[in-house]
C-alpha cells in the first residue's frame, strides 16, 4: 500500500500538469461582452394641423428602434416596432457622416419659412454628445435629403400599420390602402419596396379584404419583384 499510494499521486500530478484546452464558451461570452455602437438617432415631425401630426423615429446603430405618430384630435401616440433595411440605412448613415453632425454647430434652417409645411428635428446621442437641430426647410443639401429618408421610413411604416388595422377591422379600406401604396411606391416615396414584399403576398391571397384590393396587391408585387 505504501508504493501504490505515491504512484497514484505522480499519476494524477501528469494529468494536472497536463495544457488545459481553451473555453471556447468563455472567450465567445467574452466577445459578447464588447460593447456594441451605442449611438442612438432621432427623427420628429410636427404640423399640428396634419392628420398625423406628429412623428417621431428612434433607431439604433443597426436599423432597429420604433416609431411613434399622432393622429389629430387623439391623444395616445401609435407605437410600433421599425427596422430599417440595409439600404436605407446605407443611405441614411451616409448624409449622418457627410454632415459631420456632432462635429458640427450649422444652424439648417434655411432663410425661407415654411412652418406651415411641418417642423423637422433630427437629433444624435453616441453616449458622450448629443446634439439636435430643427428646421422646416434647408438649402442643405444633406441635411434636406435626411429629413425626406426618415419622412419616406415614416410613410411607410405608417402605411404598413394602416393596412395591417384594415385586414384585421376594416377590410373595406384596404383598395384605397393599395391606391395610396402605388402612388407612394411611383413617386418613390417609400423607404424600401421591397419590405413589403412578404405583405403583399399574403395580401393577394387574404379573403377578408376585397377581390380588388386581392388583385391590386397581386400587381403591386409584381412591378417591385421585376
Amino acid at each position: 500500500m505504501g508504493l501504490t499510494t505515491p504512484s497514484f499521486a505522480q499519476n494524477q500530478t501528469k494529468r494536472n500538469d497536463r495544457p488545459q484546452p481553451a473555453n471556447s464558451t468563455s472567450t465567445q461570452r467574452e466577445e459578447n461582452k464588447k460593447p456594441a455602437d451605442p449611438t442612438r438617432y432621432s427623427y420628429e415631425f410636427t404640423q399640428p394641423e396634419f392628420v398625423i401630426r406628429h412623428i417621431v423615429i428612434e433607431h439604433d446603430a443597426i436599423g432597429r428602434g420604433k416609431i411613434s405618430f399622432e393622429r389629430k384630435g387623439e391623444d395616445t401616440p401609435i407605437v410600433e416596432p421599425i427596422e430599417l433595411s440595409t439600404s436605407a440605412l446605407g443611405r441614411i448613415f451616409g448624409l449622418w457622416t457627410d454632415l459631420h453632425f456632432l462635429d458640427s454647430n450649422e444652424n439648417y434652417q434655411a432663410s425661407k419659412n415654411f412652418a406651415h409645411l411641418g417642423t423637422y428635428k433630427v437629433g444624435m446621442d453616441d453616449g458622450k454628445r448629443h446634439r439636435t437641430a430643427a428646421f422646416n426647410w434647408s438649402d442643405n443639401k444633406q441635411a434636406w435629403s435626411l429629413a425626406n429618408e426618415y419622412r419616406r421610413v415614416s410613410d411607410q411604416a405608417i402605411l404598413i400599420f394602416e393596412i395591417k388595422l384594415a385586414r384585421e377591422m376594416q377590410p373595406l379600406n384596404a383598395p384605397q390602402l393599395m391606391n395610396q401604396m402605388e402612388a407612394y411606391l411611383t413617386r418613390g416615396d417609400l423607404s424600401d419596396p421591397n419590405q413589403l414584399v412578404p405583405l403583399l403576398r399574403e395580401l393577394r391571397t387574404d379573403e377578408h379584404i376585397p377581390l380588388i384590393a386581392r388583385n391590386h396587391a397581386d400587381r403591386l408585387l409584381k412591378k417591385i419583384e421585376k
